[in-house]
């Protein structure tokens, strides 16, 4: 028989095991804070000192980065460094969010089908909340950026792929400067929030009711808006700067 001796693991070892478990099923995003050291030595069961080790541990990986006064944050599992080349890159040549942007289609049109197929209910608990806070927005004239980003990072979260998760989050986190600007100058507030209210609302529907070559479609419809508005900003920009 190939039985070998065992040896009993730390607690750090087990606490950091199951710390990172959650982080690769997309229950923590990048990004995101994990509960604070205290509120983790109550949830385990354990002493303060492993739940510092377990992080530290996590932090020696590169799954997360911790500082005193801000606390344990998830770092994306795709390189770092390729993310601020990312962000550099489009500030630096505005043109390349369009590539970004097309790399987002691809991307999202199979995270939503995919969406559609593995959805749990609290997925659709999720979405549900956000889809509502984004209704009592357009009935405000308020825009919804905040919950659009959201809805759409909940979308692959809920495709229950973790490579799809931590690239749609760097891809987001690369473009968030310059879609910000894009909201801003371009999208108008009656026309453009009832149009994205409206995709948002289908797609969720498309996803509840498990029609995945809907959700797929429409997801890249919702895009190709997304696209128009981004040429749109580009030519804006170019105009003035050519004045």
């Amino acid at each position: 028989m190939n039985f070998h001796p065992t040896k009993p693991t730390r607690v750090s070892t087990q606490i950091a095991d199951q710390i990172r478990s959650s982080i690769l099923s997309g229950e923590f995003t990048p990004g995101e804070k994990l509960p604070p050291e205290r509120e983790l030595a109550e949830l385990f069961g354990v002493s303060r000192p492993s739940v510092r080790q377990a992080i530290n541990m996590l932090a020696s990986s590169g799954m997360v980065i911790s500082s005193q006064g801000v606390g344990t944050i998830v770092l994306s599992m795709v390189d770092s460094a390729s993310e601020t080349h990312l962000s550099e890159l489009i500030r630096v040549e505005q043109e390349r969010a369009l590539e970004i942007l097309e790399v987002r289609k691809g991307v999202e049109s199979w995270t939503t089908f995919y969406a559609a197929k593995r959805a749990l209910p609290e997925d659709l608990s999720r979405l549900q909340i956000v889809i509502n806070a984004m209704e009592r927005n357009h009935e405000s004239g308020v825009n919804s950026l905040d919950f659009d980003v959201n809805f759409h990072i909940l979308i692959a979260r809920a495709a229950h792929n973790v490579a799809w998760l931590q690239l749609m989050q760097t891809l987001f986190d690369s473009m968030r400067k310059f879609q910000q600007r894009v909201w801003r100058s371009i999208y108008f507030p009656k026309e453009d929030f009832h149009v994205a209210y409206d995709f948002h609302r289908r797609i969720f529907n498309a996803i509840r009711t498990k029609d995945e070559l809907l959700a797929q479609k429409l997801m890249v419809e919702h895009l190709n808006i997304a696209q128009e508005r981004c040429i749109a900003y580009l030519s804006q920009a170019h105009n003035h700067n050519a004045e």
